[in-house]
């Protein structure tokens, strides 16, 4: 048993020096950063839509969803602030398997770090210059963020790293919102916790620095159900859950109280199509409470160009080698539907 040190690798900086954010983009991002802020605290009527690929794999089907996205996003613009997911870390229960385009840039040099480095920086960047929408993705290696932290409108930490120490003291100090899920038992507690420990002030040691940070006003919650004891799925975006988190997850204790359903995962039991059924549910919830209505500030949504999923090297273009997801027809179909109604 041993951990051999390979190389020393490029700090964040240098990799975001060699592949620079144009000044132009840089200034607009400023004003998309406000923009989701302000639909985060309810300051602004309309929701956030995080929607993409559940891995983003490969940079030209990635691309070609990002450009329709930003055709309908435009559509949408006036009910609904549309930001693309572009996960490139996948957490994995058992450890093994496909571990996103961070670990996997290129199958034949599989453990080209510094070329999955590069590869994660390029499909951000490329997703930002041709279509101005700028992405989220997962902080599943909190010391690996910053080399896209110009790129990000949104930062998720998952259900398996939410009760992580690490996780929570670095998304206090990170400049976008960071949704932190519940975690894979389900623990509204353990959700809360990791929220409110985001939201303080904190000292520690981080990439060989001592740090501190003000605490991030916009951590907030995200439901994704979980897996009972039994090994059976369980939602948690039903209206009861919801009206009684709206009594635990106030004003009092914390900043901003908000909530964005994820529509995949285990409240949908991984179950793709089901995620159009969610957001109608949900949707129908905040019509009935107004204090769920001020509580659920956005939806997760997973899609991509093909519906389904595929065995990693399937060969099928735009369709997920993850968890199965939303193909495009129904993408469209669901975002009009949402905006009609948001």
């Amino acid at each position: 048993m041993s951990m051999k040190f390979k190389r020393r690798l490029p700090i964040p900086k240098e990799i975001r020096e060699e592949m620079p954010l144009s000044v132009e983009l840089a200034e607009r991002k400023v004003a998309v950063d406000a923009e989701v802020a302000k639909v985060l605290r309810g300051e602004d009527e309309r929701r956030l839509l995080i929607v993409g690929p559940c891995s983003a794999d490969r940079e030209d089907s990635v691309l070609e969803y990002a450009n329709r996205l930003a055709k309908l996003a435009e559509r949408v613009e006036d009910r609904l602030v549309v930001i693309p997911r572009v996960y490139t870390n996948k957490p994995r229960t058992k450890g093994t398997g496909y571990k996103g385009l961070l670990h996997n840039p290129d199958p034949e040099a599989a453990d080209d770090m510094l070329g999955g480095i590069k590869a994660i920086r390029h499909m951000h960047l490329r997703v930002v210059e041709e279509t101005g929408l700028f992405t989220a993705d997962e902080m599943l290696y909190p010391s690996n963020y910053q080399y896209l932290i110009d790129l990000l409108a949104y930062i998720a930490v998952g259900a398996r790293s939410v009760e992580n120490q690490e996780h929570r003291l670095v998304a206090s100090g990170v400049p976008m919102p960071v949704g932190m899920k519940n975690p894979t038992g389900g623990s509204t507690a353990v959700m809360l916790n990791s929220i409110y420990a985001a939201q303080q002030p904190q000292t520690f040691i981080f990439r060989n620095w001592e740090v501190e940070t003000t605490g991030n006003p916009l951590a907030h919650a995200v439901l994704r159900g979980y897996v009972g004891l039994d090994g059976i799925n369980y939602p948690n975006y039903h209206y009861e859950y919801l009206e009684r988190l709206c009594a635990r997850y106030t004003t009092d204790t914390y900043a901003s109280p908000a909530v964005v359903i994820d529509c995949n995962h285990d409240n949908s039991g991984k179950r793709p199509l089901e995620q159009m059924r969610i957001c109608h549910e949900v949707m129908d919830s905040v019509r009935r409470s107004p204090a769920i209505g001020r509580l659920v500030r956005g939806f997760m949504v997973e899609s991509y160009l093909e519906e389904g999923n595929q065995p990693v090297g399937g060969g099928v273009y735009g369709k997920s080698i993850t968890d199965a997801c939303l193909g495009w027809e129904n993408t469209v179909r669901l975002v009009l539907e949402m905006a009609e109604r948001a």
